[in-house]
Formats: C-alpha cells, sequence, structure tokens
C-alpha cells in the first residue's frame, strides 16, 4: 500500500489542477457575459457626462441623481409602472397556474374523445409566431372594449393559452405513478379532487418552475404592452423605459440605465426565492421516478 500511495499523488494533482483551470475559464467566461449588466448598473452610478465617453465599470465619483431623475423625471411616477408591472406579472401567474395546470391534468390523466388530436393541435400552436394570431386578437380586444386595459395582458392567461407551460405540465404529470390515481378512486375520489388533492401537491417543482418562467416573461415582455397600452398611466416598467430615449432631444441615459436596474430587482428577487424549485422542476420533469 506504501507503493502505490505515492504513485496516486501525481494523479490527484493533475486532477486538482485540471479541476482549477475548469473553474477559472468558467468565472472568466461568466465575466464575459455579466459584462454588460455590471456595466449598465455602473453606469446608473456616473454622472451623465461619463456614461457613454468610457467602457469602464469604475466610475469616477459615485452619483446617485439618475436614480432620482429616473424615479420623477417622466409624468408618472415610475413607481406606478412598477405597480402595474407587478399586477400584470402576478395576475398572468395565477393564471397560469391554474389553467394550464388544469389543462395539463386533462391531458396527462384523463381519457376522453380526440385527446389526442387536441394535444397535437396545442402542441401545434407552439410553432406559431405570436405576431401571427396578433391583428386577430387586437380586433377582439377592440370589439370588446380591451385596448388600453390589462385584459388583454391577464384574462387570456386564465385561459390556458401558454402551450409551454401545459406541454412542461403534462410531461411531470405522467411521471407520477396511476396507482395513486387508481387508489384515490376506490376511495372514492372524483377527477376534481384527485387533482387537487393528489397531483397538485406532488407538482409543487413544475408548478414553481412555471411560476418563475411566466413572471419572467410576463415581466420582461415590452411588445404586447406596447400593443394594447396607450394612457401612459397603465403603462408597464419596460414600456416606460422607452419614454427615456428621445429621437429629436436629448435622451436621459442615466435615468434610462438607473430605472433598467431597478426593474431587474424583482425578477432576481422572484430568481432567488424559488431557484431549488425551479432546478428541481427541470431536472425532473419528463423522467419516471
Amino acid at each position: 500500500m506504501s507503493d502505490t500511495a505515492p504513485d496516486m499523488l501525481p494523479g490527484m494533482q493533475r486532477s486538482r489542477w485540471s479541476g482549477v483551470r475548469k473553474h477559472t475559464f468558467l468565472c472568466c467566461v461568466s465575466l464575459v457575459m455579466l459584462y454588460p449588466l455590471l456595466w449598465m448598473v455602473a453606469a446608473s452610478l456616473k454622472p451623465s457626462t461619463e456614461i457613454l465617453n468610457t467602457a469602464s465599470i469604475i466610475p469616477s465619483h459615485v452619483d446617485f441623481s439618475s436614480y432620482r431623475r429616473g424615479w420623477f423625471g417622466l409624468d408618472v411616477s415610475f413607481g406606478t409602472f412598477f405597480l402595474n408591472s407587478l399586477i400584470v406579472s402576478v395576475l398572468s401567474v395565477i393564471g397560469n397556474v391554474m389553467t394550464c395546470s388544469l389543462t395539463a391534468f386533462a391531458f396527462a390523466r384523463l381519457h376522453f374523445p380526440g385527446r389526442n388530436l387536441c394535444f397535437a393541435i396545442m402542441l401545434g400552436t407552439l410553432m406559431l409566431p405570436y405576431h401571427v394570431v396578433l391583428i386577430p386578437q387586437y380586433i377582439l380586444f377592440l370589439n370588446l372594449g380591451w385596448i388600453d386595459t390589462f385584459l388583454p395582458l391577464v384574462v387570456p392567461k386564465f385561459m390556458a393559452t401558454d402551450a409551454f407551460f401545459i406541454f412542461l405540465m403534462v410531461q411531470f404529470f405522467r411521471g407520477i405513478p396511476r396507482e395513486l390515481d387508481e387508489a384515490a378512486r376506490l376511495d372514492g375520489c372524483s377527477a376534481w379532487r384527485i387533482y387537487y388533492k393528489i397531483m397538485l401537491p406532488l407538482s409543487i417543482p413544475v408548478l414553481a418552475t412555471a411560476a418563475i418562467f411566466s413572471f419572467i416573461f410576463t415581466w420582461d415582455d415590452f411588445f404586447a404592452p406596447l400593443i394594447y397600452l396607450g394612457d401612459p398611466g397603465n403603462y408597464t416598467s419596460q414600456v416606460a423605459l422607452r419614454s427615456f430615449i428621445d429621437s429629436s432631444n436629448q435622451s436621459d441615459w442615466g435615468g434610462l440605465f438607473a430605472m433598467s436596474s431597478l426593474a431587474l430587482v424583482p425578477v432576481f428577487i422572484f430568481f432567488v426565492f424559488f431557484q431549488r424549485l425551479l432546478i428541481e422542476g427541470i431536472a425532473t420533469t419528463g423522467m419516471k421516478r
């Protein structure tokens, strides 16, 4: 054993140095990827005269005036835009989690005529660009009198229109043993009770995954609020950021970068709180356990 121990040391050292090189490489790549974000945050702390004159992320001195100008610089306080984004995002999360999970349960656990055809049509909608249905949807919402309200952004979420989340949940539900359903039916449970008494408690990871992605997608959405919202008081934060850029006059880049940095905070907090469930949901979706 004494003869083999020294022979193992070179191999252990090579493995250790290999790990160091890999981690060093990954850290360098991470810094490259994070540089634009770090530069934006640093630019929000720079004086206006320095923002576009240097690529350095180190300001000559810290200046918080950009945050004050960004928060109060528009006709409406930026807090209103954050509140609008929060309302739309939270309602979208609730709608997607409720209706997409219910639809996924029907596709994964119930038997009804045309189930496979409906599921195939639902998957086909994933290949349709949003712009294909934009004009028909706009005409529909215009006739309903919903333009310039949050309804076009929220109501479709309560109708299971996000096929991606349905597909994600179907794959997860199929991994749950069907013996649980059969045992519940023997005890007299209906399909509805099986859904909310058995399936939902066992599906917390995939529900959290759908909630996180739904929140991020909705919070970062720029196109749909730009189309349906006309009153500045109804703007979401992403649409309001566009107001800092003026093609005819001087743009307030400091206020833009300051409010852009603040707009990342809710997404970051939401991700940090549900990170463990997100990773677990992605790792277990579609796997037989």
